[in-house]
């Protein structure tokens, strides 16, 4: 009992650390863009920066000055109350940034939220009391008068308090520089980037600070503290090259994540799954925040994210040696060190446990992570042995992804690994990786909990399938657990060829190579209408194929869309068909460009073939010319595989 108590204690004291840390955050992060404008214009017009104008430089006060803390405040009332409280402590911060001399960036965060709270309980007093036809004058006089009010208490309470702080934590600051002390914040700062706390650390804390010091010094090394790219990229490295298993096979993708895109949670599972690691980062941030000691190196503006781009962008114009040396350096010493951790204590290549690890980090965040799952999401099933497209009624745009992914995996050395495309609603749970369209994904996500899951824009040439093929290729390396026996499931046509099947299902009768509809809806009527010809679909499909492009569009790219009913709509299907329609000219498919529409009706996948086919045409460009440029349905027959007339 005493022991659960314990732990209950623990868990809540994280859980109320962590959301407080999540809103000082959230009060930053969104204006982060605001911050990087106000560096830019710094970096560039004062009369220090790299092209100093007397000019634009007067909006490098009025920025820090005004427009910055009213943006926090702004943001941290609308967290409270909507945009009731945003306004309310917008106004009422104005009273801390008048009555000081520094940026009020803690004084906003404090009196934004301050305020929409007040606001929100003093709503809820006179809620419902107040008579008809009273509501606009109550809301709008009882917001004026407490922001007077609290922007009165910004001025002559807050706003001094603030002061203080800041200059204390300044003092702190400068103290831990001049004694050579502040490399010594990364054995705080590297822990609770791990645990929960990075963009707490980051945006809460070290931002307001480092904006502040900026203003006064031109630069701020607190802006790099935290932000350093190097100590995640030298253990991911380290992981790279003495590795085992999923954790060495993925680690070079995380790099180049976390490295470019600046996405350093990415690496947080890789420390998880093996706690002492988290030497090698300390080492490498010390590293780095000595240099930037020693050298005088600091960043204009926050750099968000994290990514070396952003760095280079912030970093101020006597600093690009020192910011260098910074990164260079602290990667080196978190390589070293972890690649001794590594050598002396390795870890299994069958248990490496980093699936696990990502689903500890994410307990401990207390939210998905998707870049980590992504790449580690693999780990608990060890090889992927199945890929399913989803769609509506998994007839159209589904097979035309699950073609186009197929081939990719094939040429990436991977044959065994089965691409299908199905309907969500006949989803099962047996899925490694699932993809669906991006406006389907909330639908198909409860059919299969235990997959890794990707959203995609269209299913011709997203650039996520390339994502997915790395995912496995780490997966199925040559190091990672057996393969495991691909479940029995019914092979679409396309995998198996299934060119008899095509003459029937396109005929010379449903090619039409001058369309005469302009809009997308006449198109789909066009495509629909030669489908009835052939008696293969009723009128009520017709109009199922209106009903589907108004849930999600069927527009592939590549300049083509593949209008079809939705699945309830089977139904209304006698036989499969397709019917190919060219525009030369082209038509607006939802701000889209398609200049060929391809309509479909399918049962017992005697379509999927054709769609094969179809999805190797439209992803070749000399093919896609071809068909521009053919003057006779048996010419479009030819290239689709069609010999027989």
């Amino acid at each position: 009992m005493a022991t659960s108590s314990v732990a209950a204690r623990k868990g809540g004291a994280r859980v109320g650390v962590q959301k407080f840390g999540t809103f000082l955050s959230g009060m930053i992060m969104p204006n982060i863009g605001a911050f990087i404008a106000w560096g830019i214009v710094t970096a560039l017009f004062i009369p220090t920066g790299f092209t100093p104008n007397g000019t634009l430089n007067e909006m490098v006060g009025p920025m820090i000055t005004y427009l910055l803390p009213l943006l926090i405040a702004y943001t941290g009332g609308k967290m409270i109350h909507g945009v009731r409280g945003g306004v309310v402590g917008a106004a009422a911060t104005m009273g801390v940034i008048v009555g000081t001399d520094i940026p009020m960036f803690i004084g906003a965060m404090i009196m934004g939220p301050l305020t929409a709270y007040v606001m929100k309980k003093l709503d809820k007093i006179w809620e419902g009391r107040v008579k008809p036809g009273f509501e606009m004058l109550i809301d709008n006089f009882s917001a004026g008068i407490l922001a007077a009010i609290m922007a009165i208490v910004g001025k002559l309470v807050v706003g001094p308090m603030v002061v203080a702080f800041s200059n204390g934590a300044s003092a702190v600051v400068e103290f831990l520089v001049h004694h050579g002390l502040l490399p010594l914040t990364s054995i705080f700062i590297e822990p609770a980037k791990v645990l929960f706390l990075n963009n707490a650390v980051n945006h809460g804390i070290l931002t307001p600070l480092g904006t502040e010091q900026a203003l006064q010094q031109g630069k701020s090394i607190l802006f790099l503290l935290e932000a350093n790219p190097g100590p995640g990229l030298g253990l991911l490295l380290a992981y790279a090259i003495f590795g085992r298993g999923l954790a060495r096979a993925s680690a070079p993708g995380a790099a180049l994540i976390q490295f470019v895109g600046g996405i350093h949670e990415i690496y947080f599972p890789y420390v998880l799954m093996k706690p002492v690691m988290i030497l090698a980062t300390i080492g490498g941030g010390m590293t780095g925040i000595f240099m930037l000691v020693i050298t005088g190196s600091g960043l204009r503006a926050p750099a968000a994210p994290g990514s070396i781009f952003a760095v280079y962008a912030m970093t101020a114009s006597d600093s690009y040696v020192g910011v260098t040396l910074s990164v260079v350096l602290a990667a080196t010493v978190s390589f070293l060190i972890g690649s001794f951790i590594l050598k002396v204590s390795p870890i299994p290549a069958d248990t490496d446990g980093l699936g696990e690890a990502t689903a500890k980090m994410e307990e401990l965040k207390g939210k998905k992570s998707s870049v980590a799952s992504a790449l580690a999401g693999a780990a608990n099933r060890g090889p992927i042995s199945t890929v399913v497209f989803a769609c509506d009624a998994g007839m159209g745009s589904s097979a035309m992804g699950a073609s186009v992914l197929r081939n990719m995996i094939r040429k990436a050395g991977f044959p065994e690994v089965k691409v299908s495309n199905s309907a969500i609603a006949n989803l099962t749970d047996t899925y490694d990786v699932v993809v669906t369209h991006q406006d389907l994904a909330e639908r198909a996500a409860p059919y299969t909990s235990s997959a890794t899951h990707f959203a995609v824009d269209n299913f011709m040439n997203s650039p996520r399938y390339g994502e997915i093929v790395e995912l496995v290729k780490a997966s199925n390396a040559p190091d990672s657990a057996p393969t495991a026996v691909v479940p029995e499931a019914a092979d679409d046509a396309a995998d198996s060829g299934g060119e008899g099947a095509v003459g029937d299902v396109l005929t010379r009768e449903s090619v039409v190579l001058d369309g005469s509809a302009t809009t997308r809806d006449a198109a789909i009527d066009e495509a629909g209408t030669l489908l009835l010809a052939r008696g293969a679909v009723n009128a009520a499909y017709v109009a199922a194929m209106h009903e589907r492009e108004e849930s999600v569009s069927t527009y592939m790219g590549n300049f083509l869309a593949i209008p079809h009913g939705t699945n309830e709509a089977k139904g209304n299907i006698a036989s499969s068909a397709v019917s190919i329609i060219r525009y030369p000219a082209g038509i607006d498919w939802n701000g889209k460009p398609v200049k060929f529409v391809v309509g479909v009706a399918g049962v017992n996948n005697e379509h999927l073939a054709i769609l094969s086919s179809i999805a190797r045409v439209f992803t070749d460009k000399e093919q896609v010319a071809r068909l521009e440029q053919a003057t006779s349905a048996d010419e479009v027959l030819d290239i689709f595989g069609r010999v027989n007339a």
